[in-house]
């Protein structure tokens, strides 16, 4: 039974948070997202002392049952072992002594990364940030291409239930960090079981720390075993040493799969100081002075954890280049990101409007692939707070609309020499038809005509105004980002000057 209610549990989970993920039409509750705050570094970002009690203790009691029931990269491991007994039968696991030197340098090596700033390494590294990637770069467009089919199909039968959407790319860097970490470790996953997590994921160390001493555990009964190697064969963890009858606690994930294999039944979970003839794991004194030098490094990470380019060079248009970028409303500063994000993608994915998309240098080289405001294909609606309601790390704070509606992501600048009302003495005015502040209004100009004037101080930064701006290869209007994200000026409603349009240059 613990075995079965640990898959029911996983696959539950794991079918949610992709869904999640991946849902495009806002089917998905918004209740979803205590899935995500009940990760382990995104909580220990936000400093969610709920969950983090919730998972430290579950682990203290249990050991890393997180890892094979909550953690979506340990589960996805585990459906890809699996299925990988359909092309290899008798698929069989051994005992591997622990790799702690390099386990442990990985874990002390994000800490150090940290107090250095540099967050990529545990965005690369960070499970839950891993798969967030893989679902929002990879298994979203396979689910879009899915349903644009099917809307295809159900087109011809006069049912209209189902809607194309455009199927977009948004950072070809994350894509391939994507791809990448899809096939590493999915090998790593279908060859070794889960050498990921006992050696690499820093998130699995730290765990291990704690699963050593937790209250319940898997035990060999020494009288009663016979060493016949069953248990060892099915512990995809491959911590059993049954010859020895040694249970490396700090690497079992507690998926109960070795329990039922046993004829013998030597091998229980149960009580840990239960009266047992098992053999305790080896150099305890060892053991324990790993643990509080370890432990105390990574306990320090506590309160841590919280231009395109120019183009048509000889064109008579003055580029733009931005000097600072635009980070998503509610996350203060770039340098909020840079100590609370992981790159886990999920308010990527679930922007309704397609105006986040993961950085690559812009932030500096400790932001790589931490979401970035850009206005190629939408523009931020002024009354959308998806992104800060969705953010499980405390990177973006939550905003209500009021806050939204006066928060100052960045500001609006006018190159007149790239308007085409100065370059083709035409009409237009669109900017300002799509300025939500009128930070861009209309003014007169010459010969009937009217040309843009900005108001910066009550630009909220939204990028309605660059992403409508007919003018090519450089667009008239652009939005700085700000270095701190400041209070807007309210503004007041005020009509624009009628114009007359006989067309627009787009």
């Amino acid at each position: 039974m613990l075995r079965k209610t640990r898959i029911a549990i996983a696959l539950i989970m794991l079918s949610l948070i992709t869904f999640y993920f991946i849902d495009f039409a806002g089917i998905a509750p918004h209740k979803l997202k205590l899935l995500t705050t009940i990760q382990l570094v995104p909580a220990l970002l936000a400093l969610n002392i709920g969950a983090l009690i919730f998972l430290f203790l579950l682990t203290f009691l249990f050991g890393r049952v997180y890892c094979s029931a909550i953690c979506p990269l340990g589960i996805w491991q585990d459906v890809l072992e699996t299925f990988s007994k359909f092309f290899t039968k008798r698929k069989k696991y051994k005992y591997l002594k622990p790799k702690n030197h390099l386990r442990y340098s990985i874990l002390i090596g994000v800490v150090i990364a940290f107090f250095a700033g540099f967050t990529f390494l545990l965005s690369l590294l960070e499970p839950y940030s891993i798969f967030g990637r893989m679902a929002s770069s990879l298994f979203r467009p396979v689910y879009l291409y899915g349903n644009n089919q099917l809307a295809g199909v159900l087109g011809h039968f006069n049912n209209y239930s189902l809607y194309v959407v455009e199927i977009v790319i948004r950072s070809v860097f994350s894509f391939v960090i994507a791809s990448i970490s899809l096939l590493i470790v999915s090998f790593l996953a279908y060859k070794y079981g889960r050498l990921y997590c006992n050696t690499i994921c820093p998130v699995g160390s730290l765990l291990g720390l704690i699963s050593k001493y937790s209250i319940f555990k898997i035990r060999i009964d020494e009288n009663t075993c016979n060493s016949c190697g069953a248990c060892a064969a099915k512990c995809k963890s491959s911590c059993i040493d049954s010859k020895e009858h040694q249970i490396d606690h700090s690497r079992c994930v507690g998926c109960f799969n070795c329990l039922p294999v046993c004829k013998k039944k030597a091998i229980k979970f149960t009580y840990a100081f239960a009266s047992t003839s098992a053999k305790q794991d080896s150099k305890p004194n060892d053991s324990r002075r790993m643990f509080l030098s370890i432990t105390g490094a990574g306990l320090i990470t506590v309160p841590l954890l919280k231009a395109q380019n120019a183009m048509a060079s000889l064109s008579k248009n003055k580029p733009y280049k931005k000097q600072h970028p635009l980070s998503p409303p509610g996350s203060v500063s770039a340098d909020n990101l840079l100590k609370q994000c992981t790159a886990c993608h999920l308010c990527v994915s679930r922007c309704p409007s397609h105006v986040l998309k993961p950085a690559f240098t812009e932030y500096g080289l400790g932001g790589i692939m931490q979401p970035m405001m850009s206005f190629e294909k939408g523009f931020c609606n002024y009354d959308c707070t998806v992104c800060s309601n969705t953010c499980p790390n405390g990177a973006i704070l939550p905003l209500t609309k009021e806050e939204k509606h006066l928060t100052q992501m960045g500001r609006v600048v006018f190159t007149m020499e790239n308007c085409i009302v100065y370059n083709d003495e035409t009409d237009c005015g669109a900017c300002s038809e799509h300025c939500p502040t009128q930070a861009v209004k209309m003014v007169d100009y010459k010969d009937g005509l009217t040309i843009p004037s900005v108001n910066p101080d009550i630009c909220v930064g939204c990028g309605g105004c660059e992403y409508v701006c007919p003018a090519t290869p450089f667009k008239a209007i652009n939005v700085e980002g700000n270095v701190v994200q400041l209070k807007a000026k309210p503004f007041k409603d005020e009509k624009n000057k009628d114009v007359k349009v006989d067309s627009f240059g787009f």
